[in-house]
């Protein structure tokens, strides 16, 4: 196992023009971490990974992966961007898209990189649907491929954009078993941005909640509570439980989206409020 943190985070402040994303994130993620990042449109969640993917550069404070500022296209980064159909008439079979995520990290013989890529098609479960052309296949299969192609350079940390949305909730669960096992196996770091922290509780380490410029990190049981959430909106909002799950409602002009949080072990214990491992910034 690699020494020392897989991202670190410091002083991390990100402004674009005179508006405050978020500021003084410090944060650690060790390696083969599993951290799902949280909060409504527009608080700067897919912001983070541009700044991860050397992207996009911060406003203030540091940012580091393996030790090092991250660089764009580094091979050592899988990304999986959000779900977005293809155009049906692409003529790209799946396969074709997988092999995309080797070009230009690597310029081995054709045969050889046949191989990885039936390799990687085969862990993620898509060699049925493989050959046919990507934009006739499900929403679930065409993420599935996109996973395939993020993962077939053995990345070592793997950037998540979003990649439920639009998903039905079994298309949801397989591509949320098929990340977890690259990280499982490969013992990789995996940032997973999303809306639903319900169909990934099972599988995260910690919760990364970004709104109105402030953030909290810690535990689900600790970041997902009325008190913390109140302070990170700056208005009441209730965190309560129906069926086993955690609903969360409330925000100004309605700007707060609904998550459900289902406790992985299925008890029905109320998450404590706010612990030490919480973090945001000061006034």
């Amino acid at each position: 196992m690699r020494g020392g943190a897989a991202i670190e985070l410091r002083g991390a402040t990100l402004r674009v023009g005179h508006h405050l994303v978020w500021e003084g994130l410090d944060l650690d993620i060790a390696p083969g971490e599993c951290l799902a990042v949280l909060g409504p449109n527009g608080a700067g969640k897919t912001s983070l990974l541009k700044v991860l993917l050397g992207l996009l550069p911060l406003s203030g404070g540091t940012a580091a992966i393996d030790g090092h500022p991250p660089a764009r296209g580094s091979p050592s980064v899988g990304y999986v961007p959000q779900q977005r159909a293809f155009d049906r008439d692409l003529p790209i079979r799946g396969r074709d898209l997988v092999g995309l995520g080797l070009d230009g990290h690597r310029h081995g013989l054709p045969r050889t990189k046949a191989r990885r890529v039936g390799q990687v098609i085969d862990a993620v479960g898509a060699s049925s649907y493989a050959s046919a052309p990507i934009g006739l296949l499900s929403g679930g299969e065409q993420q599935r491929l996109r996973i395939a192609q993020a993962l077939v350079g053995d990345p070592r940390l793997l950037l998540c954009d979003e990649p439920l949305l639009s998903l039905d909730p079994s298309s949801q669960g397989e591509v949320v078993s098929v990340i977890d096992a690259y990280r499982r196996t490969h013992g990789a770091t995996v940032v997973f941005v999303t809306h639903e922290i319900n169909p990934v509780v099972g599988v995260i380490d910690r919760v990364l909640y970004v709104a109105g410029g402030r953030w909290a990190a810690g535990s689900a049981a600790e970041v997902m509570t009325s008190a913390s959430l109140s302070r990170l909106y700056g208005s009441h909002i209730d965190v309560i439980e129906v069926h086993d799950r955690i609903v969360v409602v409330g925000g100004k002009d309605g700007d707060i989206h609904h998550l459900d949080l289902e406790h992985p072990d299925g008890h029905r214990d109320r998450p404590r409020h706010r612990g030490s491992a919480d973090r945001e910034p000061g006034p």
